[in-house]
């Protein structure tokens, strides 16, 4: 054992050395000519200069090649400094000089005359180069075989198929990775925290492909298919992952990308081939990441086009899927955050019988998710998870998980031995936020607009019933945004019009503080503005909240039609219902902000001393908030627990944004 410890790892063959060891033969070849006075020096002379030569008796032996009219001679050691200038270290033991020559006889004859009067007592031969035609052969040959050679590595390049390196007649071949053993994949349903609804019905397929007596039995039959559907982040190829875990039967994944190709015909080829060997494999799992890039809805206009391949590759697939031959036990995992987008025929029952939604994790969820990912992570005592988990609304898995790293990252460069409660509130922060700007110029004009600004938020805040409960301001910039309000929002299921319309004019609020107190208005109430906008569209347009459209929903999501599903005298009506509405909700900003001038001032010159202001010095200047909600509630079991809940940072978007071309701001 320990001999085969000890011995060296041979590398691994590679067809490369062949083409490698034939070039350089090849060359050797060429260049050594196939002589054996290779190294020695050679220089040409006439006729007449080697005879006189030969008459000195300067030449140790004569080779003579009749084919080329040419001989050698070679001279002795003695000489070579009279025929070279050089000597024998610079031209080696046997340098040469080549003459060409009429007639074979006449050296024949002068040779045998030079022998009788003892000038040259050396060899004189013919040499034979019948050995050359095969050399040139071979260089003649060589351009075309070095052709060959770099075609076929090109074809084994462009292959790309599933087994070995491939070659282009392999592109029609399935792209799928097969695990055979769950145990490659290292992940299994412990990983997968929250989404337990998500889970129970995975588990269903693994248990039955573990267990099949047990449903076949009762006369059931497992789902054919099931579509993991979702926002990004919230963990539907974490789930199909821990499926490959925990099944034991062989999984084949790929990407619905995989598919396409630039080839005609290549995409129903691969889709083809990929259940070919899911049926020789079965029972098994195929899972088709990110479906939509091939399972889109087709065109029902033909004049109108759309991809034939893509819509090849797609029939293809529905074929497989359910057609007229049987798939049994093959069982078909796929992943989608547009399911809006996938063809009616993909979702049917028979194909996709379960839709199952991974939705953004609620506050249970984001607890257990949290555990999951802060076990390989250094906490100190005060990091309370179940606070972490109130301070992420809206976060998914994958956020999570950021946070966590984030958090590790910004103990690691303060040089502390564990991470803190306070590096995860400020990986909150960086994610949300963007990266703080500590040396961002601004003049004393625009911090105090800024803090007129962001003060009208949180007063606004305050004093609207349904609005979010202020957490806390500042006006440091972070990333584009030149100052921030931050909310602790409610998590609603359904939202009203009271409480939309309150969060508008919250929204309002920085402008209307603008105008009121400075008597200008400037760019930094555009991400405001634009959100207000969106709210009051989405109201009128599809809440059906008008006053003069009530009750009328215009979204429509079919794909391929150009026509907006109203009338030009619909959409004017719609402006104008948009404009009276961010007009009501903005005059109403600026009436309680009227009623509250002093606070508010207060509050602006207290943020524009400290640059942050939490909840409880809002509270000193205002008073309690008339209003408590269920997120307010949260802040005050806090207080009576120690906890500060002016570190808390929950999710809310960018306020007081600074237009790229506005120089001043930019800077």
């Amino acid at each position: 054992m320990e001999q085969n410890k000890k011995s060296p790892k041979m590398p691994r063959f590679n067809i490369t050395w062949i083409y490698i060891l034939v070039l350089v033969t090849l060359g050797a070849i060429y260049f050594m000519g196939g002589e054996s006075t290779a190294g020695s020096v050679s220089k040409d002379a006439s006729y007449s200069q080697f005879k006189i030569m030969v008459e000195k008796g300067f030449a140790s032996k004569i080779i003579t090649n009749k084919d080329e009219s040419k001989l050698k001679m070679f001279v002795k050691a003695e000489h070579i400094r009279e025929v070279f200038g050089k000597g024998t270290q610079q031209t080696g033991k046997d340098p040469y000089v080549i003459v060409e020559f009429g007639s074979v006889d006449q050296v024949e004859e002068f040779v045998n005359s030079q022998r009788e009067t003892g000038k040259f007592t050396g060899e004189f031969s013919y040499e034979n180069r019948h050995g050359n035609d095969f050399v040139n052969l071979l260089l003649n040959i060589a351009p075309f075989a070095l052709i060959i050679l770099f075609w076929i590595f090109l074809m084994n390049r462009m292959g790309g198929g599933s087994n070995g390196p491939g070659n282009v007649f392999s592109v029609g071949k399935s792209k799928a990775k097969m695990y055979e053993k769950g145990g490659e994949i290292n992940v299994t349903f412990k990983d997968v925290a929250g989404q337990e609804g998500a889970k129970q019905e995975v588990q269903e397929i693994v248990e039955f492909l573990k267990n099949p007596k047990k449903y076949t039995d009762l006369g059931g039959k497992i789902p054919k298919g099931a579509l993991l559907v979702g926002p990004p982040g919230t963990g539907k190829t974490l789930l199909a992952k821990a499926v490959a875990g925990e099944a034991g039967v062989p999984f084949f994944s790929m990407s619905g990308s995989d598919f396409v190709e630039m080839f005609v015909g290549v995409g129903a080829s691969r889709v083809r081939d990929l259940f070919r060997q899911a049926k020789e494999k079965a029972p098994c799992i195929i899972f088709i990441d990110e479906i939509d890039a091939v399972g889109r809805a087709r065109s029902k206009n033909p004049a109108m086009g759309g991809n034939d391949e893509r819509e090849n590759t797609l029939n293809a697939l529905l074929t497989e899927m359910d057609g007229f031959g049987t798939n049994s036990g093959v069982i078909i995992l796929a992943a989608t955050n547009r399911v809006d987008m996938l063809d009616s025929a993909l979702l049917r029952a028979g194909r996709f019988d379960r839709q199952i939604n991974v939705d953004l994790p609620d506050l249970s969820e984001r607890k257990a998710i949290f555990e999951v990912h802060m076990k390989p992570v250094k906490v100190d005592q005060t990091v309370d998870i179940d606070f972490l988990s109130r301070q992420t609304p809206g976060f998914s898995g994958a956020d999570i998980a950021n946070v966590c790293n984030e958090a590790a990252l910004i103990a690691a460069r303060r040089n502390a031995q564990a991470v803190s409660k306070q590096d995860f509130l400020d990986a909150v922060d960086r994610i949300i936020g963007g990266l703080e700007k500590k040396t961002k110029v601004m003049t004393a004009n625009e911090k105090r607009s800024i803090a007129l600004h962001e003060a009208g938020h949180a007063t606004i805040s305050w004093f609207c019933e349904h609005a979010a409960p202020l957490v806390k301001v500042t006006i440091v910039p972070r990333g584009r945004a030149l100052g921030a309000a931050w909310y602790l929002p409610e998590e609603r299921q359904i939202t009203t019009k009271e409480q939309m319309l309150d969060e508008m004019c919250s929204l309002l609020g920085g402008r209307a503080a603008e105008e009121l107190f400075t008597g200008h208005i400037s760019t930094g109430a555009i991400n405001d503005l634009e959100r207000a906008t969106k709210s009051a569209y989405g109201m009128i347009a599809y809440a059906g909240m008008s006053d003069k459209l009530p009750n009328i929903c215009y979204y429509n999501n079919n794909e391929y039609n150009f026509q907006k599903p109203y009338s030009e005298t619909t959409a004017r009506i719609m402006d104008e219902e948009v404009l009276k509405m961010i007009n009501e909700q903005y005059e109403r900003a600026k009436s309680i902000l009227k009623e509250h001038q002093a606070g508010h001032n207060e509050l602006a010159e207290l943020l524009i001393a400290r640059e942050v202001i939490y909840t409880e010095d809002v509270e000193r200047i205002f008073g309690k908030r008339p209003w408590v909600s269920r997120s307010q509630e949260i802040i005050e079991a806090n207080e009576q627990s120690g906890e500060p809940h002016g570190e808390q940072h929950p999710l809310t978007g960018d306020d007081m944004v600074a237009l790229p071309e506005n120089k001043e701001e930019e800077a």
